[in-house]
């Protein structure tokens, strides 16, 4: 997994990558969108490196100062803490974090939670079996799931082929004479080779072979237009009575075989809503499942301070720490001159999200207490700042996604999605189900079952007004500004943040960002 440090450099190579490698991660990614490489930025992740900036200024000096551009000669700003406890509890610690920053208006979003422990733990054995016991539940539900969309597909083929025969009797009622005609003779031909044939030499197709001189018996069953009309025709009086007797025989079969195809018809109609409403019964089922799996497994880490037989626990930790700027304010506080208020309004500017990043790396030492365990130890606070716009920020939420769960994706959706999406026309073919207005379907549920049994791996967001494989434009003129005045509020509230925890919990802190203790 690529670090989101790296992820925004590559999407915001401008600002926040490596000057030396600005040139190279911007290629990589232009390359990779022509491709249509959906993983294009976390290819220039690869490559890309933070830039630190060499410039400390004062918060207020540089918020007066737009046009400079102070924070885009150091656009980030970055804190850290460590803290040791081996009698303490990491929990309190996290939850501080979290519910003060929610109290000053910061939103959080975790967007990395991942654990390891080591192999010799008693948390390793006990982690280990629930993760076996969601992996058998997965896997049990998904032969559950293969089963019934196995037997969807033979009712659809059945469906198919039940339309093919009901057809003909359709048309018998058609305005249109040589297609009421071709159907008549589908039907006879169909009668002649499915039940009369049972008869053997008795059958029409036996007698009229000239054995027996009834070679105009089969051109006559085929001409004739009802019963009745058998003593119109022209012919000797024993071709007369066995045409009669197989006519007044076709004509009750041509009634109760449609009766009956019709019957089967919607007998296996209801049976394919009943398959398909278990299919969607199993998603909800699997769903919470397949998550819990996947939150359960265990990363790859292979550094020093994680020994096979030690009782050691390793958790990281990522949270997006998002704000609002809104240009209006610095525009009344006499930052920003009166244009800027107009380019928002006429949305000439896009939108800039002050944020920063908080990781915590937990290195602790698991003791179980009753049916949980609490952990005490070292944990590492790193808080760093940034300003991205709106289609930025969508881009960073996007491939964080897919570098998260591209694998799991991958595997599931191309073994289902394309062949799954064919067959989902039929359904709603067969279900009749109606295509619902735009509007409605923003808030209704999806009722897919086959995109909803995989619909976690994807974002909620149904309807995205920009498309995020195109490349960012960069900043104008304006944005710049902007963006320096963005990067300004992240900077402050991601000190604040930092100074205000180290002052509730009696640690030494100072008052300016760039002023020594």
């Amino acid at each position: 997994m690529v670090s989101i440090h790296n992820l925004i450099a590559a999407i915001s190579p401008d600002v926040f990558c490596d000057k030396e490698k600005k040139s190279d991660v911007k290629k990589i990614v232009k390359e990779a969108l022509e491709r249509g490489d959906k993983d294009a930025y976390i290819q220039g992740a690869k490559k890309a490196a933070p830039y630190e900036g060499v410039s400390i200024y004062s918060y207020d000096k540089a918020k007066k100062d737009p046009f400079s551009l102070w924070a885009l000669k150091s656009p980030t700003e970055q804190h850290e803490i460590f803290y040791d406890s081996s009698s303490e509890g990491l929990e309190p610690l996290y939850f501080w974090l979290h519910d003060f920053m929610n109290s000053i208006g910061i939103t959080t979003e975790k967007i990395t939670d991942n654990f390891v422990s080591s192999p010799g733990s008693g948390h390793f054995s006990e982690l280990q079996g629930k993760a076996t016991q969601m992996q058998q539940e997965v896997s049990r539900n998904l032969g559950n799931v293969n089963t019934v969309i196995k037997s969807i597909l033979n009712i659809v083929y059945d469906l198919k082929e039940f339309e093919l025969q009901i057809k003909p009797y359709e048309e018998l009622d058609s305005k249109n004479k040589n297609e009421k005609e071709s159907a008549m003779l589908t039907l006879k031909q169909r009668w002649m080779d499915n039940v009369d044939i049972k008869r053997g030499q008795g059958s029409i197709n036996a007698l009229s072979a000239g054995a027996l001189d009834f070679v105009t018996l089969r051109d006559a069953f085929m001409s004739i237009k009802s019963l009745d009309s058998v003593d119109d025709i022209d012919l000797n009086e024993r071709v007369k009575r066995i045409l009669k007797q197989r006519a007044s025989e076709f004509y009750s079969w041509l009634k109760e075989s449609e009766k009956a195809l019709k019957q089967r018809f919607v007998i296996e109609k209801n049976y394919l809503k009943t398959q398909y409403n278990t299919v969607k019964l199993y998603a909800r089922w699997l769903k919470p499942y397949l998550i819990a799996a996947k939150k359960l497994e265990q990363q790859s880490y292979d550094k020093a301070d994680l020994v096979t037989t030690f009782n050691t626990v390793i958790l990281q930790l990522t949270l997006l720490a998002e704000m609002k700027y809104d240009p209006e304010d610095d525009v009344n506080e006499g930052n920003l001159p009166e244009v800027f208020t107009k380019l928002k309004e006429a949305k000439k500017v896009r939108e800039y999200v002050p944020f920063f990043v908080v990781e915590l790396k937990f290195r602790g030492i698991p003791q179980k207490a009753g049916q949980h365990y609490i952990f005490g130890g070292r944990v590492e606070i790193k808080f760093t700042s940034y300003a991205l716009n709106k289609q930025e920020l969508e881009v960073l939420k996007d491939q964080i996604k897919k570098d998260d769960i591209g694998d799991i994706m991958s595997l599931i959706e191309g073994a289902t999605t394309e062949s799954l999406g064919q067959l989902q026309e039929d359904i709603d073919k067969f279900l009749e189900i109606k295509k619902k207005d735009k509007k409605d379907s923003k808030n209704s549920e999806d009722t897919n079952p086959f995109t909803a049994l995989f619909s976690f791996f994807k974002s909620e967001t149904k309807e995205e007004k920009w498309d995020i494989s195109k490349p960012i434009k960069s900043d104008s003129d304006y944005e710049k500004i902007i963006r320096n005045q963005s990067a300004i509020a992240a900077m402050e509230k991601c000190f604040l943040v930092f100074d205000v925890y180290k002052k509730s919990h009696g640690m030494a802190s100072h008052d300016s960002h760039h002023e020594p203790i």
